[in-house]
């Protein structure tokens, strides 16, 4: 079902919510002659994570997805504006620059602060009602839930870390996010997969996963940050026209959904286990 036209909320009987904040790639009207091109303000999409894990709802997965691009608004930080991660680059939560540190908007036509309050508002609000109403839902049905947050970034990135990432980046915020048993057993998942893997490494899991992440009170968050590689091809230079994205093809994310199901698998096993 679809909350509103740029937000849709599926929802599913499983104790599993299946977050996606930054698939997203649409843009206001007003805003495409603001940003330096359509292109740069969507380079840093997570693309066709959607589709990654399109399985999920044959499962009885909730998905909550917002169409809007996280140029716009990122959903997954801070909504007053706190470091996720201090001392280390990052975009905030109405970004101003891209991944690679190149200015979104265009001089003269930057972000205010009052247009920040009104996009919050606007979309950063009912994001996160839609994704505490689920939790609720679910939470009543089952006592237990997982809420997997599906993120995916290109795999080199000097502005925001050294070198390359590994492909699976799992998040639980330190170990403070979910169970231990989760988390022990979505790394040992992708341990076994055919992709490298870290756990709580560069990217421990953003605003979603800390702010919901409450094993006490029977929710489990996990943050799945993927390397592009692992599932598209990755060219030398995103930054140049026509290079970035490069096609979603079935026969090349095969392994991925493989490896991808296995961990959904481990966390749907996890929530049901009473």
């Amino acid at each position: 079902m679809s909350a509103a036209p740029w937000l849709t909320v599926i929802e599913g009987d499983a104790p599993l919510i299946l977050s996606q904040p930054h698939t997203g790639t649409s843009i206001p009207p007003d805003l495409m002659t603001r940003f330096v091109s359509p292109a740069l303000a969507r380079r840093d999409a997570d693309w066709w994570v959607d589709k990654l894990y399109d399985f999920g709802q044959s499962l009885g997965a909730t998905v909550v997805h917002t169409a809007i691009s996280r140029s716009v608004i990122d959903v997954n930080r801070d909504p007053l504006g706190g470091l996720l991660y201090p001392g280390q680059q990052e975009t905030g939560l109405c970004p101003a620059t891209t991944f690679d540190g190149t200015p979104l908007y265009r001089r003269g036509e930057e972000i205010t602060e009052p247009e920040i309050a009104e996009r919050r508002e606007r979309y950063f609000m009912p994001y996160h009602a839609a994704l505490a109403t689920q939790i609720d839902r679910l939470r009543k049905k089952h006592g237990k839930v997982v809420l997997y947050d599906c993120h995916s970034i290109r795999s080199v990135i000097p502005h925001l870390f050294e070198g390359e990432l590994p492909v699976f980046n799992i998040g639980t915020n330190s170990g403070k996010s979910c169970d231990p048993a989760l988390a022990a057993k979505v790394a040992e998942t992708c341990a076994t997969s055919p992709f490298s893997s870290i756990l709580n490494g560069r990217f421990k899991g953003g605003w979603i996963t800390r702010s919901y992440g409450n094993p006490d009170l029977g929710v489990h968050a996990v943050q799945m940050e993927l390397s592009c590689r692992g599932y598209m091809d990755e060219p030398a230079e995103p930054s140049l026209p026509g290079t970035w994205p490069t096609p979603y093809s079935d026969a090349r994310v095969a392994p991925m959904r493989e490896s991808l199901k296995q961990v959904i698998d481990a966390c749907l096993a996890f929530a049901k286990d009473t």
